[in-house]
């Protein structure tokens, strides 16, 4: 059975979708469209975009989930709606109160144009220091790290440079593919 260090799971950060910290939401989605078509190696696709400073250093992240609340309103009434759920409504009652008051918003296609042209930096997420992790580090560790605070990702650090991401459904593949030669093995007799 394989042990899995970081560096066997990572994506080297030459793979993956980057962009400058200038850069606009649209260039950030060309970027990740262009690395998820590069990056086909039976993997998984690529569902975030790192940011680079000046210097080529990690500064943040712009997920999936980041684009798309990039495109909702932003206003007080929308928030306390959201908040009704704290005072015991129902996951029905709160959408549907979404709902009537977002009949009244622009439809999303005419945020699109606004949206497209507002800087990465306005959405992207700082990385923590629970989302580091060392390339050297063992699969359980890695393991760990991203349950602990529910990641879906992590920055592989070698010393202090930022050299790939370890993503969730990586991991999980040689979860898997262990579990399964393991359990392969004892169903053989040959595991005790």
């Amino acid at each position: 059975m394989r042990n899995y260090i970081v560096k066997d799971l990572m994506v080297p950060i030459s793979e993956y979708a980057t962009v400058p910290e200038e850069a606009t939401l649209f260039e950030a989605v060309l970027a990740l469209e262009k690395a998820q078509e590069k990056f086909q190696q039976n993997r998984y696709s690529h569902r975030a975009v790192l940011i680079l400073d000046k210097n080529k250093k990690v500064i943040g992240k712009l997920s999936q989930m980041d684009f798309l609340t990039a495109l909702e309103p932003k206003d007080a009434n929308l928030e306390r709606i959201r908040r009704f759920k704290w005072f015991g409504f129902s996951r029905k009652a709160v959408a549907l109160q979404q709902e009537e008051y977002l009949k009244a918003s622009p439809p999303i296609p005419d945020l699109y144009s606004k949206v497209a042209k507002k800087r990465v930096t306005e959405f992207m997420q700082r990385p923590t220091e629970g989302e580091y992790v060392d390339e050297n580090a063992t699969l359980e560790m890695a393991l760990h790290q991203l349950t602990a605070e529910s990641n879906l990702s992590l920055l592989v650090a070698r010393k202090s440079e930022i050299v790939g991401i370890l993503r969730l459904a990586d991991v999980f593949a040689a979860v898997y593919h262990t579990m399964k030669e393991s359990e392969s093995l004892q169903g053989n007799g040959e595991a005790g």
